[in-house]
């Protein structure tokens, strides 16, 4: 595994800086200040000797022979945007490995549309302005670089928020990069997090697997944004809402007025339904009838009479065809899934 690793970056020209894990543990003060964890392993925050903070992501244990390491340092550490975290740096030691990214105050997005009680609540203004900066951050993922990069994992806990609450991308383990003109990716298996997966990656007679998994998944995202909480409430008094884009497209068709939760102006409203209409064109079953991300920008900055109601959506194919549930473990549904390729690719390839 550290042999693929150094001979990636040896092999590459990457413009964050390699630091020492001596230098990882000054930053961190012995790893002192624990700002989260995962399967991924626990991020911690730190200071450089010049003085800005860092979030270090120590890495945990790798899979598919560090690819996911690789992944990330080669998708991320070559790229800017404003809607983009930025990689700073890395560490590579044996099998101490870790990211070196700029801190973001605000934590997740999680964090301000989850149904805890201690939710942190933002303006509807500030909500529609964080789903643009994602677009916008997703579509030069697509578009934007030389190569294209596909991101796999677009979901809350994944959206990081400066100090000014602007939105960027993060966590790219799961990323893979392919020509601009290559419209259909080939892919050996799933990978994702259950609820902003896209179908095609479950039922392959649906479309092959491009960019628009991607927009399946922001779609899934600008739903709870414009809702302020999960899609799924397993606690509905009506069955319709168990699945909440089902229960929005009905409001829409039945043109019935949709409550939106504190004081909200005309523009904040109009705001939100715009977002739940374009939610509900991301998230048709067929890709090829998803808009492109840049089509969502053009649409979330537009008027909201040029944007017809979509079909209603489908989450799987059939009635009769249903997911798999000895494929997936409750431990799956909480978190990342990541069926890696059994061979070991190159993700510049």
């Amino acid at each position: 595994m550290y042999e693929n690793i150094e001979d990636f970056l040896q092999g590459n020209s990457l413009v964050p800086i390699r630091y020492s894990y001596k230098e990882i543990k000054n930053m961190t003060k012995s790893f002192k200040d624990k700002l989260g964890e995962g399967g991924y392993g626990t991020v911690y925050k730190g200071t450089l000797r010049s003085g800005p903070l860092v979030a270090i992501k120590m890495l945990g244990k790798s899979k598919g022979n560090g690819q996911d390491f690789i992944n990330e340092v080669a998708t991320i550490g070559r790229i800017h945007h404003t809607n983009v975290v930025r990689l700073i740096g890395f560490c590579v030691e044996g099998s101490k490995r870790a990211l070196v990214y700029d801190f973001m105050p605000n934590g997740s997005l999680d964090r301000y549309i989850s149904s805890r009680d201690d939710t942190i609540s933002l303006t509807y203004k500030k909500m529609y302005e964080i789903s643009l900066g994602v677009a916008r951050g997703i579509a030069y993922l697509h578009q934007g670089c030389d190569m294209q990069i596909l991101h796999f994992d677009i979901k809350p806990h994944n959206i990081l928020l400066d100090e000014d609450f602007i939105s960027k991308v993060s966590d790219f383990g799961l990323a893979k990069l392919y020509p601009v003109d290559n419209s259909i990716v080939s892919l050996t298996a799933a990978r994702g997090t259950i609820g902003y997966m896209a179908p095609e990656l479950f039922y392959k007679n649906i479309g092959g697997v491009s960019y628009k998994a991607d927009v399946y998944s922001f779609g899934m995202l600008l739903m709870e944004i414009a809702n302020r909480r999960r899609n799924l409430n397993s606690h509905a008094d009506d069955s319709s809402q168990i699945f909440f884009p089902f229960w929005i497209y009905n409001r829409l068709i039945e043109e019935r007025e949709i409550e939106i939760l504190g004081d909200a102006t005309d523009e904040d409203k109009n705001n939100v339904k715009k977002m739940f209409i374009i939610a509900l064109w991301c998230i048709q079953l067929n890709p090829s009838d998803r808009p492109s991300m840049e089509r969502v920008i053009e649409m979330l900055e537009g008027d909201i009479e040029n944007i017809k109601i979509p079909p209603k959506p489908s989450p799987y194919p059939t009635e009769e065809e249903t997911i798999s549930r000895e494929s997936i473990s409750d431990d799956d549904i909480s978190g990342s899934i990541s069926f890696l390729e059994e061979t070991v690719e190159d993700p510049l390839q």
